[in-house]
């Protein structure tokens, strides 16, 4: 509920909140029939391996547009199925992602832990899907704390939307649809300026493609020919830091989780802008990174200085690639997988083949550039996100009115 709305003139308070007067609000199924899904016998494969997506809730919360599924039925398997055309308004109802909304934009299918709204002709299946959207955290809440959260159809059909008058509907949808247009290119886009960085590293870090005027050869070193240890401690008056896989070194409290470390400090180790520092029971996993700070970490991380052979940049992207992600789970010791840990003296036993200093710079300069690239698209898309989700509240309690 908006309260900018509250007792405002030209509003009402309803069951759903202050609306404008010319809106009413109602149960999801006056909006359209309400269905839910079923799962045709994977022991027929006839069923299996046609054209119409059969959809779960995998498929749901990247976009509002559905169009694939985890599988695919023929004529015969959609026969057994709740066929469902474009613009039915799907809804996870059961399971730990109670809420995950979608639309079709094809014919497909869902199995049983999906409701799908089919709208009538009073109502805009795309405004629907916003409305749901909206609401779904609420909705969510229905399902208490059973063990398999569970909203049945009977609950989900009495949840009331506010409903504008059908052009106010379509052209609500219209604004956000171009929003969600606008945040699933820029997704793309992202997406393929990651592939592009993946596709270098595989070129640049193998040796495959050489830049311009780099003549020398690459040579074979220790990892202890390039890194020296640091285990500096008794510096516990700087702040706590956290090594991390995809966010780098961080401070300890940008991490959403509870603090579980020690009072006394004393043993953590120093780090330093241009060391890396890697976790050393997740070496394995890729969580190592370049650090810009200064602070300690947790005993549990391993500090690296570079020494002169080897530039920190490159270093950081190459102990990022997945063939050197495998030498470090090679060397790393321990029975299974959640005990392995990869301490220094086995990191300096391995041995791989690197550029010269001026080709390591230049490697480094060019997958810099790209992050560069990443990271400003993924700032785009929060900060579009972010408007999206303000413009979409506003629109959908009437606190801004559109022309209509």
């Amino acid at each position: 509920m908006s309260m900018q709305n509250e007792n405002r003139s030209g509003y009402k308070k309803t069951k759903v909140g202050w609306i404008p007067e010319e809106w009413g609000y109602n149960f999801i199924k006056t909006t359209g029939k309400v269905v839910t899904g079923t799962t045709p016998s994977t022991s027929h494969p006839e069923f299996y391996g046609g054209e119409y997506p059969f959809v779960t809730p995998v498929n749901l919360g990247f976009t509002p547009w559905i169009n694939r599924g985890v599988s695919a039925l023929t004529d015969k398997g959609l026969q057994k199925a709740r066929r469902l055309g474009r613009g039915a308004v799907l809804f996870v109802c059961i399971g730990s992602t109670i809420g995950k909304v979608g639309i079709a934009s094809v014919v497909l299918t869902t199995n049983q832990q999906i409701n799908a709204v089919i709208p009538n002709n009073r109502n805009s299946g795309t405004y629907l899907y916003y409305a749901l959207l909206v609401q779904s955290l609420r909705i969510a809440s229905y399902a208490g704390c059973q063990a398999v959260p569970i909203i049945n159809k009977s609950q989900f059909e009495v949840v009331r939307l506010p409903l504008p008058p059908f052009p106010e509907q379509k052209k609500i949808a219209e604004i956000l649809s171009t929003w969600d247009k606008a945040i699933e290119q820029t997704r793309k886009l992202i997406n393929a300026k990651k592939r592009r960085k993946k596709a270098l590293m595989q070129q640049l870090l193998t040796g495959k493609r050489r830049l311009q005027g780099s003549g020398e050869s690459w040579e074979k070193y220790y990892l202890g020919d390039l890194f020296d240890e640091r285990k500096e401690i008794h510096y516990d008056n700087l702040p706590l830091l956290a090594i991390t896989g995809s966010r780098g070194i961080i401070p300890s409290s940008e991490i959403d989780r509870k603090d579980s470390s020690s009072a006394n400090k004393s043993k953590y180790k120093r780090i330093t802008p241009d060391d890396i520092g890697y976790n050393t029971m997740r070496m394995w996993q890729g969580v190592s990174a370049v650090s810009s700070l200064e602070g300690i970490v947790s005993p549990a991380y391993t500090i690296c200085i570079p020494k002169d052979k080897a530039n920190v940049q490159f270093m950081g992207y190459f102990f990022k690639f997945p063939h050197t992600i495998h030498l470090f789970w090679r060397y790393s010791q321990g029975l299974v997988n959640d005990t392995l840990n990869l301490k220094f003296h086995n990191f300096a036993r391995i041995k791989v083949k690197i550029p010269g200093l001026d080709e390591q710079r230049a490697i480094a300069q060019i997958l810099s550039t790209a992050d560069d690239e990443i990271k400003v698209l993924e700032q785009k898309l929060s900060a579009t996100e972010k408007q999206k989700r303000g413009l979409m509240q506003k629109l959908l309690t009437g606190e801004i009115r559109i022309n209509r």
